[in-house]
């Protein structure tokens, strides 16, 4: 009698060991994978950094916003862009800074376009 429950709680053991164990394999990767989007992500924000010269916080705050909204981000470039002609008086220097603080903002608003694409193809496949 003692030998069929130990077997039993030795095939018991086996059977939650081997559940835990894949359990494990599968948040493991699950990990994995959440890792490597974020580092995509990462890697496109810092190549337009590079590319553009402009960090995505100076940007923002260049054309005070603090959401990348894509309409506050037109309205304030317009207003800002306009304020800052040379024939109104303006500085060429400020206004080429907006422009390439839009076009900053806008490389982040593809890469987020991009990655929320990715992902909902992702999402349909599994």
């Amino acid at each position: 009698m003692a030998k069929y429950l130990a077997q039993v709680i030795v095939m018991g053991v086996q059977v939650v060991g081997r559940a835990f164990a894949r359990a494990l394999r599968q948040e493991y990767a699950a990990s994995q994978a959440a890792a490597r989007a974020r580092s995509s992500a990462g890697q496109h924000s810092a190549a337009a950094t590079g590319i553009s010269g402009m960090s995505l916080q100076e940007a923002q705050q260049i054309l005070n916003v603090s959401k990348l909204e894509p309409e506050e981000i037109q309205k304030n470039y317009e207003h800002l862009f306009k304020v800052n002609d040379k024939s109104m008086g303006g500085s060429f220097y400020l206004q080429s800074k907006v422009v390439r603080a839009k076009e900053r903002l806008d490389e982040e608003l593809n890469i987020k376009a991009q990655q929320q694409k990715h992902q909902s193809q992702h999402s349909m496949e599994t």
